[in-house]
């Protein structure tokens, strides 16, 4: 007796058959690609081609739960979408969620959020307990002309002094000579000075400003790839995975 298959069963089987997930794990790799020049997400190492840092222990573990091995691609930030596009490589490492880039990829859900955070002279760490004790005529803040900081340090701290520098020179070297309280920039940008710095730290006030999510950018019609690696994300935020990598590298972690 012949027993008719639901068009719906047989075309999610045949989904599952071509998808990314069993074709990684066919040819035992993983690519990914990533950029190199985003210190401590993604560094490359010239003379060794050698990859570190946060995006790098997250696709290496990755790879791991799959099973396969990873290979690192290189790739340019104006290249980033059309290497996915394009079957260049399986995925990206980290990618800030953006509705330009979501019109062709797919994104994985969220495992980091890209924010701003106040830094300042480690001898001040017990002067400032919350964002709003910046916003004093005692405070001298630093940022550079015609940066997204320039603008978000006048609204954030607008009884504080402003010191707007030329963008040839580093608001964080002002903070470094003693010629600014304190400076606004990403958690990512603040793990990669403080760690070159010891005397400067990110300040411990609660929360960080203006989150945006950062993801994987996956495929976008292949959702059996994306339900795999959202299932993966989810259960390592369980486990705290994501939180112990930030940590490693520096870099302040807030969950949503």
């Amino acid at each position: 007796m012949l027993v008719a298959i639901p068009a719906l069963m047989l075309s999610q089987q045949v989904d599952a058959a071509s998808s990314r997930l069993q074709q990684i794990i066919d040819r035992g790799v993983l690519k990914v690609g990533t950029t190199g020049d985003w210190n401590p997400m993604t560094i490359r190492d010239p003379a060794t081609n050698f990859y570190k840092g946060y995006d790098i222990d997250i696709t290496t573990e990755l790879a791991k739960d799959l099973g396969v091995t990873v290979e690192y691609v290189a790739a340019e930030w104006k290249n980033l979408v059309n290497g996915v596009v394009t079957d260049k490589y399986d995925m990206t490492g980290s990618a800030s969620l953006n509705m330009h880039r979501a019109r062709v990829a797919g994104y994985s859900q969220p495992y980091f959020y890209l924010a701003f955070v106040p830094v300042i002279q480690k001898k001040n760490m017990t002067r400032f307990n919350k964002w709003n004790d910046f916003n004093n005529v005692s405070v001298t803040v630093a940022s550079s002309l015609g940066t997204v900081q320039e603008s978000m340090v006048k609204e954030f701290f607008p009884k504080a002094k402003h010191n707007m520098i030329d963008s040839e020179v580093r608001d964080y070297q002002e903070l470094l000579a003693n010629r600014a309280t304190v400076i606004v920039t990403s958690n990512v940008e603040a793990a990669t000075i403080t760690r070159k710095f010891s005397q400067l730290k990110i300040a411990d006030v609660k929360g960080m400003r203006r989150p945006t999510p950062i993801a994987m950018l996956l495929p976008r019609d292949d959702q059996v790839w994306i339900n795999y690696i959202n299932h993966w994300v989810e259960l390592k935020k369980t486990q705290g995975f994501f939180e112990r990598i930030a940590k490693k590298w520096g870099l302040v972690h807030l969950e949503r």
